[in-house]
C-alpha cells in the first residue's frame, strides 16, 4: 500500500488523480470523509465491489453507500433524485444525510444486497468530493475497517487494519468523527427513516413541511 499525505486545504492534484486512477482500474482507496475514513472502490465494477467486500470480510446481501461529487454527478451516473430527495439535497448537501433512491441496472449487483435500492450522499469534505470528481462518478465509502471492528476516523489505524490489502491511502490526519450520516429513504410517496445519525429527523420534517 502507498500513504499519500495530502494538506486538505491545498490538496495536490497529482494525489487526487492517483487515487481515481486506481478507482478507475479497480483498486481500493482508503479516504477522509466528513465523518470517518471510507474505502472507495468502483461501484460500476462486480470485481472491485468483490474485492472490497473480501478485504473487509463483509456479509454478501449487505448494501454498500456512495458518495458523489455533487448531485449533478449523481443525476448522470445513477438517475435523478425523486422530487422528495430533490428538496432534502438542496438543503443538506453537502452534509451527512444518504438518500436511498432507485439503483440503476448498471451498478454491481453486491452495491445494492439485492434491494434494488442504493443509499449515495455529496460529503461535506473537499478531498473527498474532489477524488469522485476525478474518478468520474460515484465511489463507495463503506467505512475503512475490518468488519467486526470498530470505523474509525485515524489514518494510522486504517493503514494497520488494512495496509496490507489495499492500494492507497490518502491521508489528510483524523477527520473529525461523530455520529454516521442519517438514511432516508425518498423512494415512496413519503421519506422514511431508515437509520438516525447526523442530521436529526427533526430538521428533516420541518424542511419538507411534514
Amino acid at each position: 500500500m502507498r500513504r499519500v499525505f495530502v494538506d486538505p486545504e491545498a490538496p495536490q492534484r497529482d494525489a487526487l488523480q492517483e487515487a481515481a486512477k486506481w478507482i478507475r482500474i479497480g483498486g481500493l482507496v482508503a479516504l477522509p470523509t466528513d465523518t470517518l475514513y471510507g474505502l472507495a472502490a468502483d461501484p460500476f465494477s462486480a470485481d472491485a465491489v468483490a474485492r472490497l467486500c473480501a478485504v473487509k470480510g463483509r456479509a454478501e446481501g449487505r448494501p454498500l453507500p456512495l458518495i458523489a461529487a455533487d448531485a449533478d454527478q449523481i443525476a448522470a451516473r445513477l438517475g435523478a433524485l425523486p422530487p422528495a430527495g430533490a428538496r432534502l439535497a438542496a438543503k443538506f448537501w453537502p452534509g451527512p444525510l444518504t438518500l436511498l433512491i432507485p439503483a440503476p441496472l448498471a451498478l454491481a449487483p453486491g452495491v445494492t444486497g439485492g434491494t434494488g435500492r442504493v443509499g449515495v450522499r455529496v460529503p461535506a469534505h473537499d478531498i473527498a468530493r474532489a477524488i469522485c470528481r476525478a474518478a468520474d462518478g460515484p465511489i463507495t465509502a463503506t467505512s475503512a475497517n475490518r468488519s467486526g471492528q470498530p470505523a474509525t476516523a485515524d489514518p494510522g489505524e486504517v493503514e494497520r487494519a488494512l495496509g496490507d490489502d489495499i492500494d492507497l491511502l490518502i491521508d489528510t490526519g483524523p477527520t473529525r468523527g461523530g455520529p454516521p450520516s442519517t438514511i432516508v429513504d425518498v423512494n415512496g410517496a413519503a421519506p422514511r427513516l431508515v437509520r438516525v445519525g447526523a442530521v436529526s429527523w427533526e430538521d428533516i420534517q420541518a424542511w419538507l413541511g411534514e
